[in-house]
């Protein structure tokens, strides 16, 4: 009677902790109805604290203050051992990183802080005169997020905003003093991604080699997005092979750059060139 007792609670903390996660690894739907559904409000009941904080409290145990490197990994760790979180994660933060450096901005734009994780990784490789502006809109995730960037280290290259991309986009300008991004992550609400790439056109916030990095791409997806992206000539993209952070299920980061009416006109003349030549 004992071994049956004992046998139930066992068996549903090896279902739990070990067998159904290691089955949602490469199905997109059941990794996410499994880790952002059942597995954060059970904890959130249980604990009586959210993901976010129990992240938060994570890097403040683990992390050395001041070093963004360490706070990057104990998030990795806490995401990959404990409880998973939609960060852009290790794998894409790889890329993102490498488009950073490549990009090397002056001026930049990030759309969805979340906990902080790709701030911390971005704000970490940029020159010391050049400020990350992230936009978060909720209030909580945004708090989090402070916390995480000052204990990096990275507070005075950061300026985090509250508030509707929607809103603030429009404002951005006036608010900073900027004229243009060098270069945008997204990764906030992904049926935000096109109208708000669409209102930084209509802002003039974008200029020619404009960088815009878009996650998620695949998983949930952003269907509509890539297809103007890639569809449209005022851009050149290119789709970055990955997973949906901690498994294996597909996704991809999908850079895009923004090439402005001179190129454009550029690529129409080169065009009408290589059709007269066909002619002859």
């Amino acid at each position: 009677m004992l071994v049956t007792v004992l046998a139930v609670p066992v068996g549903l903390y090896v279902l739990c902790r070990w067998l159904v996660p290691w089955s949602v690894r490469s199905n997109a739907r059941l990794a996410l109805l499994w880790h952002d559904f059942l597995v954060e409000r059970t904890l959130d009941l249980l604990t009586r604290t959210s993901r976010p904080q129990r992240l938060l409290q994570a890097v403040q145990r683990n992390a050395s203050r001041g070093n963004p490197d360490s706070v990057i990994s104990s998030i990795d760790l806490f995401c990959k051992h404990t409880e998973w979180a939609m960060n852009v994660g290790d794998e894409k933060g790889a890329i993102l990183d490498s488009v950073v450096m490549e990009t090397s901005p002056s001026t930049v734009l990030e759309l969805g802080t979340y906990c902080g994780y790709s701030t911390v990784r971005i704000a970490r490789l940029l020159p010391p005169a050049t400020r990350l502006i992230t936009v978060e809109m909720n209030p909580q995730y945004a708090s989090v997020a402070r916390q995480v960037i000052q204990h990096a280290g990275l507070q005075d290259k950061v300026c985090l905003v509250e508030g509707a991309s929607g809103d603030l986009i429009p404002k951005m300008a006036d608010m900073f003093g900027i004229q243009t991004f060098d270069f945008v992550f997204l990764d906030h609400w992904k049926d935000r991604y096109l109208p708000d790439i669409k209102l930084l056109e209509e802002c003039g916030l974008l200029a020619s080699g404009s960088v815009l990095l878009a996650d998620n791409v695949l998983c949930p997806g952003t269907p509509e997005y890539l297809q103007y992206v890639r569809s449209n000539p005022q851009y050149h993209s290119q789709f970055y092979q990955a997973h949906l952070e901690y498994t294996r299920v597909p996704d991809g980061l999908e850079r895009s750059v923004y090439l402005g009416e001179t190129d454009r006109e550029t690529d129409r003349q080169k065009d009408r060139e290589t059709v007269r030549e066909t002619d002859r």
